[in-house]
């Protein structure tokens, strides 16, 4: 009979090939998830540039803080232990200590403060916006009207293009297949793109990793962002919020190309969608 070792470790290297076909059969996305993924996707704008400084700097500055505490703790333990014939000092306190542990603290938060501050200062910046987009959640699509600027007036809902009953047979479905969608979003590279974000129901996250936009749409409330991008390409995202039972099934497709494309995109638009004429100020154009 097998020990309980064996089974154990032929139970591991089952599951191990299990995961090995898995992965061999899945492949990265670009300008979106990337097998075994545990980082941030390429950054394509500025402010997701700044994110990712942010987050690699707070992680230099804590495992700075952690060797240096930890460091010093076992160091103590270690010289100072009691079979080496240590004796613990008597001291009731120390200004030099004091004043040590508390200056040092605060020019750390300065330090982090400061570019932190720029990149949500520059978060906010919505001046100087080539278009306008707003962007409505609902269960479980994305509407998205151009209020603004180039393709002002038209205006469609974004919704997945696979088949839910697939998805739960398992069928062979493509890479992509919680991704793709009947309807992109498109937009000009270089362009400084402004997002309205809202919802019809409940509330919902507007998120394109790439990109560094994350916004939440709430009912009743109009909340806005912008992107910059960069590069052209096309970039993915998904509901951030829990949104109800197809929450997993509404992605976010943002498809950035240069401005004669744009411009090409918007009159074969506007050709096979007549009724996607300029709403009135003030109105809302209806969605196709």
């Amino acid at each position: 009979m097998k020990t309980l070792h064996q089974i154990r470790l032929a139970t591991a290297a089952t599951l191990l090939g299990a995961m090995g076909a898995a992965h061999a059969a899945v492949e990265s996305l670009p300008g979106g998830p990337q097998v075994l993924g545990l980082y941030f996707q390429n950054p394509v704008t500025p402010i997701a540039k700044q994110e990712r400084f942010l987050m690699d700097m707070m992680l230099w500055v804590c495992l700075g803080i952690g060797i240096v505490v930890f460091g010093t703790m076992f160091y103590a333990v270690f010289k100072h232990r009691k079979s080496k014939g240590a004796v613990a000092a008597h001291f009731h306190e120390s200004t030099k200590v004091e004043i040590a542990w508390t200056v040092i603290p605060i020019l750390i938060v300065i330090a982090i403060l400061i570019p932190a501050t720029r990149t949500v200062i520059a978060q906010e910046s919505h001046s100087d916006s080539f278009m306008t987009i707003k962007v409505t959640g609902a269960q479980w699509k994305w509407g998205y009207d151009y209020m603004a600027g180039p393709g002002k007036g038209i205006s469609f809902w974004s919704t997945l293009t696979t088949p839910y009953s697939e998805i739960y047979e398992g069928k062979d479905l493509p890479n992509n297949y919680v991704l793709a969608v009947d309807h992109e979003l498109v937009v000009p590279v270089d362009k400084k793109i402004k997002i309205v974000t809202t919802s019809d129901d409940v509330i919902h996250g507007f998120y394109v990793n790439s990109l560094g936009v994350q916004m939440d749409a709430i009912p009743g409330f109009v909340r806005s962002t912008w992107f910059t991008a960069e590069k052209t390409g096309t970039y993915y995202g998904q509901c951030a919020q829990i949104c109800g039972k197809y929450h997993a099934f509404m992605p976010i497709v943002i498809k950035v190309v240069t401005m004669p494309e744009y411009e090409q995109w918007v009159a074969q638009w506007k050709k096979a969608h007549p009724d996607s004429t300029p709403p009135a100020d003030g109105a809302a154009p209806s969605k196709t």
